[in-house]
């Protein structure tokens, strides 16, 4: 598994450690990823997705899964996104 949002794309950054005598390691910053559980209204079911914090903020601000995979562009969204997407328009008609 990659560690790397599927809706905000953030992932792994390289940097350094410095220390106190101004010695530099190589490190790497992670992304806050969490595995979170969104339940759709319109499909009547739940899917579990990888985000970072920051893209679980953005679905709550926009009112939810269903609200926010509606209105986001199609050329955004990672292929797990678009099978969502595609399954919540099929039960939304």
């Amino acid at each position: 598994m990659s560690r790397k949002c599927v809706i905000s794309s953030k992932k792994p950054r390289s940097g350094n450690n410095v220390s106190h005598a101004n010695n530099k390691t190589k490190r790497r910053f992670l992304p806050n990823l969490q595995v979170s559980s969104f339940y759709s209204n319109i499909a009547q079911k739940s899917f579990r997705l990888r985000l970072s914090a920051n893209a679980i903020k953005t679905i709550d601000f926009k009112g939810g899964l269903d609200s926010w995979i509606l209105d986001a562009k199609e050329n955004i969204l990672s292929p797990e996104l678009k099978k969502i997407r595609k399954f919540i328009v099929s039960k939304q008609a």
